[in-house]
């Protein structure tokens, strides 16, 4: 059994470790709060972004002038996952569940004989794939130190996607990030960004026509609104995806600070009952010889 002074030190040391868990828990649960609202602001925009591109979409889908972001490069052979996680860690398997998401994306690619290449987007993920995909990496973001994310950071990586697009670097383009749900629940996803979604039958829809039945007249036509919109909606649907994986890990770190501090509870109990036991052994021992000691004499 360790000794009494073993015991006191690994006690301190866990209430120590406890007091951080709690702290880092509370400054959690405060950013949760802001990054949660900008991430359920950003939903609502964004999904009317894409009904608009629907309905913008659906007559140029067969140009031949029709723009790359719209409908690719018309082919399918090289795929560029775009996977967006966390800077920081100790929150569970927040970023992890995103590695685990790319990596099975990856294989199930190059099993089809497709090439895949990979832009991760925050320090973890880019330390997660390098173990076993770095041949694919081609580059990495992350936002070390900065104290929030702004529409512009989403600009520059859409940006670059772009430019790499009109270089022909990639047919097919996804992003793989963790979908806030709830305090306790973060979904990886993925979602694709070029060739841009359109709804089922959204070809057959003309005129301006959406889906649902809506009928929007533009102005200028809509090449000109497509070549305005596309990359804007690139952009939105990179910061909402950043948005989203904010909250998330606001979120998934509280839990995991909060698991933390009941687990250090609990050692506390555990090395304080140890502690007890040990120091009562030692006093009933000290009695027992100086009882021996007085009958010997």
């Amino acid at each position: 059994m360790p000794s009494l002074k073993t015991l006191r030190v690994r006690i301190n040391s866990v209430k120590s470790t406890q007091k951080i868990t709690s702290a880092m828990k509370m400054v959690a649960a405060s950013k949760l709060r802001r990054a949660q609202s900008q991430a359920e602001a950003a939903r609502p925009y964004a999904e009317r972004m894409e009904r608009m591109l629907a309905s913008l979409g659906a007559s140029a889908v067969g140009s031949p002038t029709a723009p790359k972001l719209l409908v690719g490069t018309g082919a399918d052979k090289v795929h560029l996952l775009v996977v967006v996680t966390a800077d920081r860690g100790l929150a569970g398997a927040f970023n992890s569940s995103v590695g685990r998401l790319a990596r099975a994306a990856t294989r199930r690619l190059e099993s089809e004989g497709k090439t895949v290449k990979i832009l991760a987007v925050g320090r973890k993920g880019r330390d997660y794939l390098k173990r076993e995909l770095a041949s694919r990496m081609i580059g990495d973001v992350n936002y070390v130190g900065r104290k929030s994310i702004n529409f512009a950071d989403a600009q520059d990586v859409a940006t670059r996607v772009t430019a790499m697009l009109e270089a022909g670097e990639f047919d097919v383009c996804t992003l793989v990030y963790n979908r806030f749900r709830s305090v306790i629940a973060q979904v990886p996803t993925e979602t694709q960004l070029i060739p841009t979604p359109l709804p089922e039958g959204a070809g057959a829809v003309g005129g301006g026509a959406q889906a649902d039945g809506a009928m929007y007249e533009f102005e200028p036509d809509e090449e000109t609104m497509l070549a305005r919109l596309l990359p804007q909606n690139l952009a939105i649907q990179v910061y909402r995806a950043l948005l989203e994986n904010a909250a998330g890990f606001n979120a998934a770190q509280m839990t995991a600070m909060d698991n933390a501090t009941r687990n250090a509870g609990d050692m506390i109990k555990r090395l304080t009952q140890n502690y007890n036991r040990a120091r009562q052994a030692n006093i009933t021992k000290e009695l027992i010889e100086i009882i021996s000691g007085a009958e010997a004499v």
